[in-house]
């Protein structure tokens, strides 16, 4: 069978198939008519290409195949090539950069602050009781009254750990409780500078350790108590007595044995709501661990409900040692003060409402001033609370219907604040400059402390709401005096004074050697000392055996005075709250200014606020 076709470039075109014809005979005849074709005539390119597509060949020398892309072979060499010269300059400059020699900027060294505040929180560590940790670095000390109440009078029976007072072994929980609140504002309003001095979980554990002891001195767990546990070990040697205790004994705390009565309290409103202070301020600084926070909080319910349900002083409940010494003059501060740290810790307005209640703030003394009127201190907390408060008008401003008693609080602190001026008499100073906020009498530095510490704060609140200072009557000062203030007080505890002393042990080259305190002054020489065999250490001129770093002690007299002499306790005797406070101003002022504030960590539980309108005015009458 024959067909015939056109050639499209002239000729004729036949292709002979038949049913017998092998596929090799179509493919060699096809050739043959292809060759006949391109010979009879020239073709250009594009019927070339038309007739036999592209060519293989050139298909090659253009393209390079990748597998799963087909790319051109010019773009591919540039590529190729520019990713190898690209790695050789990298690594060229990397070679130059690590063999040329250069300045390494190293961070500037800590300054005398931060340095002060290490030492500080070691005193901590010094006064642990109970089953220390084994990270607790003071090598004198160890496990102490593990059989804390142990005592039939008592409900709680697991009362082993906490912080021991003072230079003693007694627990008291009231000044105990206002020390954990001061660490515990300090780590929420600086926590930066904490992380940047190393410091922050050092703290964090210390206030762990205080309030995981107050959680076993009431019951935790329920929402209603009618008793609190308000100190182990008794101190009293009224009349002569020779019975063993805390003060009469002279012996490290590891080595005691005699019975550590426990004292309750059912009407202590103070302590109650000190301490819920305390709990309340702790789950905040413990917020990211949800549980432990919660728990915090609702210790600190049942504690608040209980000191406004059972209202008296703790220390007029018949304790001898409460009343001689940490006698409380009033619980009407500590309403105030626990109901700012409940709300803070809550977000619940009933107690802002109960905080800024006018007739709470008239009880506390917050209208008529008198000689310790914006003193600080482990009795008065309304200076505090009047700081904490004047804090929430100037980043929150809650406005009606408490806008009127805060802004009474805030002219109230901007008082206090020019009344620790030296251009102020309102109280006296030393010749060396230190501030006399106890009027002269013994034992200074805790509240000097505590004043440095709100001063410094006060200044960054302002710098944090763009206030460039205050009103002192008609004059104005800038938020660089306050800080100052605090500088000139904390520098002469750290030495800067007529003495060179520095009243914080371990710190600088001169400070007290014979420190008022049991556990320093015994040398721990596998020697158990008995009561009475302690008195050798209590009473040898020699210095202390063992160094408690970070203690600040009582302090000088009001000439400047000092006598390193173990028997004068005030004078070397420390204190938990005294350094607490300490803790809390050095924090404040070490490292950058820049740093500040932490804005809003204290208002993460506080819900927006959307102030309610003011009641419209009465109308009109004629």
């Amino acid at each position: 069978m024959s067909m015939y076709g056109r050639d499209p470039w002239g000729g004729p075109l036949e292709i002979n198939t038949t049913d017998s014809a092998t596929d090799d005979d179509r493919s060699r005849n096809l050739q043959d008519l292809d060759r006949a074709a391109l010979s009879s005539r020239p073709l250009d390119e594009t019927q070339q290409s038309w007739l036999l597509g592209p060519s293989g060949e050139q298909k090659k020398k253009k393209y390079v195949d990748l597998g799963c892309i087909i790319v051109s072979r010019k773009i591919f060499v540039w590529t190729v090539g520019t990713l190898l010269v690209s790695a050789f300059l990298a690594g060229f400059i990397t070679l130059i950069v690590k063999t040329v020699p250069r300045h390494r900027h190293s961070r500037p060294p800590p300054d005398n602050y931060t340095l002060a505040l290490r030492k500080s929180l070691m005193f901590f560590n010094a006064q642990r009781s109970g089953k220390l940790p084994k990270h607790n670095n003071v090598s004198w000390r160890g496990n102490s009254c593990l059989r804390d109440g142990n005592d039939p009078s008592t409900t709680f029976k697991d009362l082993a750990g906490g912080f021991y007072d003072a230079g003693d072994a007694i627990k008291f929980n009231f000044p105990a409780s206002f020390a954990m609140t001061m660490l515990s504002w300090g780590v929420i309003e600086y926590s930066a500078k904490y992380e940047a001095a190393g410091e922050l979980s050092h703290v964090k554990e210390i206030i762990k350790w205080g309030s995981d002891y107050f959680l076993k001195t009431f019951n935790h767990s329920a929402d209603s108590i009618d008793r609190l546990v308000a100190q182990v070990g008794v101190g009293s040697t009224a009349g002569g007595s020779t019975t063993p205790n805390d003060h009469y004994c002279w012996m490290r705390p590891e080595d005691i044995d005699y019975q550590r009565p426990v004292s309750q309290c059912h009407s202590c409103s103070d302590l109650a709501a000190e301490m819920a202070a305390a709990l309340a301020a702790s789950s905040i600084v413990f917020k990211d661990n949800k549980a432990y926070s919660q728990k915090l909080v609702h210790g600190a319910k049942t504690l608040f409900r209980f000191s406004r349900e059972q209202r008296g002083r703790y220390s007029a409940g018949g304790s001898t040692d409460a009343a001689t010494f940490y006698n409380s003059t009033s619980y009407w501060d500590e309403f105030i003060w626990g109901g700012a740290w409940m709300y803070y810790a809550t977000g619940n307005s009933s107690y802002l409402q109960l905080a800024t209640t006018p007739g709470l703030a008239k009880h506390a003394g917050a209208f008529w001033g008198g000689p310790d009127y914006g003193v600080l201190s482990w009795d008065n907390k309304l200076a505090g609370a009047q700081v904490l408060l004047s804090r929430l008008r100037l980043f929150l401003s809650p406005g009606y219907p408490y806008e009127e008693i805060l802004r009474t609080f805030h002219n109230q602190t901007s008082i206090i604040m020019c009344s620790y001026l030296p251009v102020f008499t309102t109280f006296n100073r030393t010749k060396g400059g230190l501030i006399q906020l106890n009027h002269g009498r013994p034992q200074p530095l805790q509240y000097v402390v505590n004043a440095a510490f709100l001063a410094t704060l006060y200044s960054e609140y302002l710098d944090a709401a763009d206030t460039p200072g205050w009103y002192c009557g008609p004059n104005f000062y800038s938020t660089d005096v306050l800080r100052e203030f605090a500088k000139t007080q904390i520098d002469y505890i750290l030495g800067k004074n007529p003495r060179k002393m520095s009243y914080v042990v371990g710190f600088g080259n001169h400070y007290p050697k014979h420190v008022h305190h049991r556990g320093a002054s015994i040398p721990k020489n596998k020697i158990k000392y008995s009561c009475k065999g302690g008195w050798k250490w209590r009473d040898t001129p020699k210095a202390n055996p063992n160094t408690i770093d970070g203690a600040m002690v009582a302090g000088p007299d009001k000439h400047d005075g000092f006598r390193d002499v173990r028997s004068n306790y005030n004078y070397t005797e420390p204190t938990l709250a005294g350094n607490a406070g300490l803790v809390a101003a050095l924090v404040a002022l070490s490292g950058e200014k820049s740093v500040g504030i932490d804005k809003n960590t204290i208002f993460s539980a506080v819900p927006p606020m959307f102030p309610t309108p003011p009641p419209p005015p009465a109308p009109w009458k004629p």
